[in-house]
Order: structure tokens, then C-alpha cells, then sequence
């Protein structure tokens, strides 16, 4: 069993080997005197996989909880079942679980999306919004940004039924669109937003047409490993203010790191320490 001064948790998801969520928390459990244990647990190329099983095993093994990342978010949701934190149940995804007691679900991207955008861009309306994907970040993607006041926010999937399910959930700003259609609509749209895979060293390319056409005002990428994907150079290269997938990563941690202990960090000393965390050569390029 974990000492109480201690950190024991991991992170459940596919083609996660480049993460660098334990070395944020290794740095924030530093600070606050705690141990520091965790586990990757990367599920790629393992169709035998259980969830269920797998999460239900280190609870009994004393960990203090387990992130969840692309593509168990959903079954993390439904694990949880009830014990999400307030105000999140509607989302349908989570990416932390802590075992308590009380069981208890997050999602540290909806959150974290919020702090990151208010960072990044204060008190800006995002107005019409392009959403490329409708997976488990979709799902804290979306409702955040009709929080912020989207004016509009259009989203397709390759799975259409999924896009179709997640602008129900967010509601009356939201509409699922075809495919077809998603170039003509990014071209209209103030923001755009890539919430699919696409632009991750396992899944290279970009969920938008490059060279960008339109003016967006302002993107956002999911993608943090690498930092730079093909969809971030081609968003600045339109003239559009970024916000990077590592942006979102930070303040993600964050919240990350005080749901597994109860201790608030200090963001404003945290924060630029992270920084470091971004390899050089993405710093240069």
C-alpha cells in the first residue's frame, strides 16, 4: 500500500511511450515533498486489452489512481459511472480517475482547456468554431467552448454517428457536419480545432487542409507530442494566434497532479517550469 506521503498512480493509452505527464508530476511531487511512482501502461497493439480489468488492479494495488488517455476516455467515463466530479458528468469522457475514497472521475482537458484558453486569449469570444474529430477529447473540447461562448461550433467525424452524439451533448451551438463539407466550413470558421490523433508521430498528416485557406483568428491542437505539428506551423503561417497542444498539457497537469492529492499547486511558479519539458529541437524549429 502506497505511504501516505506518496504518489502512486499511471497512464492507461495507446502509443503513449513519449508522454511527459510523469515528468510534470515528478516535478510538482518534488515540490511538495510527496514520493513519486508511475506506471505507463500502452495498450497499442494489444487487442486483448481489458479496461475494466486492468484499472480494478491497480486500485487493488494501492495506486492513488490512473490517467486515461486517447482512445479509453469514453470507457474511463463509464467506469466511473456517476462519480464524476460536479459539473462534469455530462461529457462522457474522463482522463483521470482517483480511487479514493470516494471513487472519484475528472476530466483534467475540460478544465484544463478552460485555464488554458484564459491564459491564451483572456476574455475573447471564440466565435464560429471548426472541430475536426468527436473522440474523448472532443468530448471535453466541445462543452468547454460553448462555455466560452461559441457562437458556433461545427464538427465532423469519421465515425458521423459520433459527431452527431457530441453535438447533441453540447447543445443548441453545436451541429455535426459531413466530411464533405469540412474545408468549406474551416474556410468560414474564426477558430479551428483538431481533435483527432492526426499530427501525433504514430499518426502523421493534419485533420485540416495545409497550406490553410480562410483567416482564422485562432487554432488549437490536441496533439502536444510533438508540439509543432504539420497543423500548428500551417495555423501560424494564416496569421492565426496558437494555442498548442502543450498549452493545454500544462494547465492539464495541473489539475492533474491536485486531483490525485488534494494539494493546490502554484501556477505561477509551475507553469514556465514546464516549459522545459519541451524538447529543444521542437524549440528551434
Amino acid at each position: 500500500m502506497a505511504a501516505p506521503g506518496a504518489l502512486r498512480a499511471g497512464l492507461i493509452g495507446a502509443h503513449i511511450g513519449r508522454t511527459r505527464l510523469p515528468a510534470a508530476l515528478r516535478m510538482m511531487c518534488e515540490e511538495s515533498g510527496l514520493d513519486f511512482a508511475f506506471e505507463l501502461i500502452d495498450t497499442a497493439d494489444r487487442p486483448e486489452f481489458d479496461f475494466e480489468e486492468t484499472v480494478a488492479a491497480c486500485r487493488a494495488a494501492g495506486w492513488k489512481g490512473v490517467s486515461v488517455t486517447h482512445p479509453h476516455k469514453a470507457q474511463a467515463a463509464d467506469w466511473v459511472d456517476g462519480a464524476m466530479a460536479a459539473g462534469l458528468r455530462g461529457l462522457g469522457a474522463c482522463n483521470t480517475i482517483t480511487f479514493g475514497p470516494p471513487l472519484r472521475g475528472f476530466n483534467t482537458d475540460y478544465t484544463g482547456f478552460l485555464s488554458a484558453w484564459r491564459a491564451e486569449r483572456g476574455a475573447a469570444l471564440p466565435g464560429r468554431v471548426a472541430m475536426a474529430g468527436a473522440g474523448g477529447v472532443a468530448r471535453a473540447l466541445g462543452p468547454a467552448l460553448a462555455r466560452l461562448g461559441a457562437r458556433e461550433i461545427a464538427i465532423w467525424d469519421a465515425r458521423p454517428e459520433r459527431a452527431e452524439e457530441l453535438a447533441q451533448r453540447i447543445g443548441p451551438a453545436a451541429r455535426a457536419v459531413p466530411i464533405a463539407q469540412a474545408a468549406e466550413i474551416a474556410a468560414a470558421s474564426d477558430g479551428l480545432v483538431n481533435a483527432t490523433p492526426l499530427g501525433m508521430a504514430e499518426y502523421p498528416g493534419s485533420a485540416f487542409p495545409t497550406p490553410l485557406s480562410g483567416a482564422p483568428q485562432w487554432a488549437f491542437d490536441a496533439v502536444y507530442t510533438p508540439t509543432r505539428t504539420a497543423f500548428v506551423q500551417a495555423a501560424e503561417a494564416a496569421g492565426a494566434q496558437v494555442i498548442t497542444g502543450f498549452a493545454l498539457f500544462k494547465h492539464m497537469a495541473l489539475r492533474t497532479f491536485e486531483a490525485y492529492t488534494g494539494l493546490p499547486p502554484d501556477a505561477a511558479r509551475i507553469l514556465p517550469r514546464l516549459d522545459y519539458l519541451i524538447p529543444d529541437k521542437e524549440l528551434t524549429t
